[in-house]
């Protein structure tokens, strides 16, 4: 691949996958601000809410490799312009949900649009639009570019949530949602770069070679603990704030420090990939997250200590999504890219669901959210150590991929 990332096309197809991604992770990331209002304007439980969070996460997960595939087959552009259209019919589920059944068809309705819009075949259209040596690099910028949605939409929502009825803040979504139909077409202009990878290789045996390849398994059983971390967070943390008396705003401003310090991270994340081994720099973030976790529960919140724990956690944010990609694209190429980063997304939804609802649950049965973080805390830990031990190239050759593939 030889595009110059330069070039006005490429230009156009970065803006929009930043755009496509920083709207649609922005959304995803501020829907825990509903969750006071709307369990007390619907007179549901934490339970019931969440478990809209879980099937959205579930449903998100479980559709990436199909609609991955879709897209290798059919084109980035139909299928992103596709999950747009369907993330303005979900969030319309939702204002007009009046019970825990709507807000559950809503959830599933936005996982699948995630699927379509969201990380996995933004990174895809990225890493096509752009030559290798610039890869990881640019996987950094736009990751960080996708922040400023996580920076600016929790502020204005939860503002609006301060004077308005939920519904008006749910109508903002689906404006920015809109949005997200020019975004897609634009980021679509990469199913005109080259692939890199085998053409002799079908889809059905790349798929049977990342199944047998360690690094992709160890990679992808990782990646489950931190979704289950970062969703927990999200869902979870406005919550635990009103719990403890914060100010209700306190929440969105963390989630928009979150939003803003992970411009950095992922810019450092594609600046160090593209330096050292990605299993590693991958295995110490998770290790970081869990550290961060615990010395911030571990003591009765603040507000500084809130904005402080938001600033560290936004280092380790989308720092994951250009080294997760960019190990792909270093293992298998980019030709079947958007299918294989559906399926390690499998895994990390798994983790999204348990750590939304699972957080719900634990709340639900003790009143507390002492067992879910310290859970939370355990399980990143061991998760950076594999990833560390057991995630890297073999000492001589990666004899896990058929010769047909580049060696990793």
């Amino acid at each position: 691949m030889n595009i110059r990332s330069g070039s006005p096309q490429t230009r156009l197809i970065l803006i929009g996958v930043a755009v496509l991604l920083s709207l649609g992770m922005g959304l995803r990331q501020s829907l825990g601000l509903f969750m006071t209002p709307v369990t007390h304007g619907l007179g549901i439980t934490v339970s019931q809410f969440t478990t809209a969070i879980l099937v959205q996460n579930l449903v998100w997960g479980l559709s990436q490799a199909p609609v991955g595939a879709l897209a290798d087959r059919f084109g980035l552009r139909v299928t992103m312009m596709a999950g747009a259209a369907i993330y303005v019919a979900g969030l319309a589920v939702m204002v007009t949900a009046g019970g825990a059944t709507a807000l559950v068809c809503s959830g599933a309705l936005v996982g699948v649009a995630l699927s379509c819009t969201a990380s996995s075949l933004a990174m895809t259209a990225c890493a096509r639009a752009v030559s290798e040596e610039r890869r990881s690099k640019m996987l950094g910028i736009v990751s960080a570019a996708g922040s400023l949605g996580t920076l600016m939409v929790p502020l204005t929502t939860q503002s609006l949530l301060a004077h308005h009825a939920w519904q008006v803040g749910v109508m903002f979504f689906i404006a920015l949602a809109v949005a997200m139909l020019p975004a897609a077409f634009f980021a679509g202009g990469a199913d005109n770069m080259p692939r890199s990878g085998s053409s002799r290789v079908t889809m059905r045996e790349m798929v049977g070679q990342a199944m047998r390849h360690r690094r992709f398994l160890v990679m992808s059983g990782a990646y489950f603990v931190c979704g289950l971390n970062l969703i927990f967070l999200t869902t979870h943390l406005p919550t635990y704030l009103a719990i403890c008396g914060m100010d209700p705003m306190l929440s969105a401003e963390a989630i928009a420090v979150i939003g803003g310090v992970n411009c950095i991270g992922s810019l450092s994340a594609g600046w160090l990939g593209a330096r050292y081994p990605k299993h590693i720099l991958l295995g110490l973030l998770y290790i970081l997250r869990a550290c961060v976790f615990t010395a911030y529960f571990i003591l009765p919140p603040t507000p500084a200590s809130t904005l402080l724990f938001a600033a560290a956690m936004g280092m380790l944010w989308l720092s994951v999504a250009p080294l997760v990609s960019g190990l792909i694209a270093e293992m298998f190429g980019t030709r079947y890219m958007a299918t294989l980063l559906g399926m390690s997304f499998v895994m990390h939804q798994i983790g999204s669901s348990l750590g939304a609802w699972g957080g719900g649950l634990i709340f639900d049965m003790t009143g507390s959210y002492d067992h879910a973080w310290k859970i939370g805390a355990i399980v990143g830990f061991t998760a950076g150590l594999v990833q560390i031990v057991a995630g890297g190239p073999s000492r001589t050759r990666d004899s896990e991929l058929t010769p047909r593939l580049a060696p990793t």
